[in-house]
């Protein structure tokens, strides 16, 4: 394989992390630690993102329990997750923060499956432009012949088929999660 579908394939693997990071952060019906992944809250001055200080633990399926290392840091960890707008209210007890995710409605659950069919697309365009980008370094490159160009074309090609098919598989399977009761 050339250098130029290996150097491809690793920014699509990467444009696919992007994707995998975006929809652990959309709500689904159940509680899921990855969904504060993203938050960070005032530390001694500095944002800092809450799962470094803090444990946290699913109990049951539509609730998740933030316990803090040190109990002085419970009050700006639950301003960090009213801050972060994720549509839950956490609620502030003795030892930690305790958030119950409350169950879509059907509308929700579209607009949910709207927003990762969003998220598919978006990574879908970075597909196209690291290939476009690729061709046209690839083009621009005379130390190669035309029919080896056209090979290489050919498996960036079968590459890119290949991730877009992926991000469908995962857009599916997250539209099913999230329209499952």
């Amino acid at each position: 394989m050339d250098e130029y579908v290996i150097d491809a394939k690793q920014s699509f693997e990467n444009a696919i992390g992007n994707l995998k990071a975006g929809m652990d952060k959309l709500r689904t019906g159940q509680a899921n630690p990855a969904m504060l992944s993203g938050v960070t809250c005032d530390y001694y001055g500095e944002k800092m993102p809450i799962v470094d200080l803090c444990q946290i633990s699913r109990p049951e399926p539509r609730q998740l329990y933030v316990r803090p290392y040190s109990r002085e840091d419970i009050k700006p960890i639950a301003a960090g997750i009213v801050a972060a707008n994720l549509g839950v209210n956490p609620q502030v007890e003795a030892d930690g923060i305790r958030i119950i995710v409350a169950a879509l409605t059907e509308d929700t659950r579209k607009e949910i499956a709207k927003k990762a069919k969003a998220l598919g697309e978006e990574a879908k365009v970075a597909i196209r432009n690291i290939r476009r980008d690729t061709l046209s370094l690839l083009k621009d490159d005379d130390s190669m012949s035309d029919d080896y160009k056209e090979r290489v074309e050919e498996d960036l090609q079968k590459e890119v088929d290949a991730f877009n098919k992926r991000i469908e598989d995962l857009v599916k399977a997250k539209q099913g999660e999230i329209m499952s009761i």
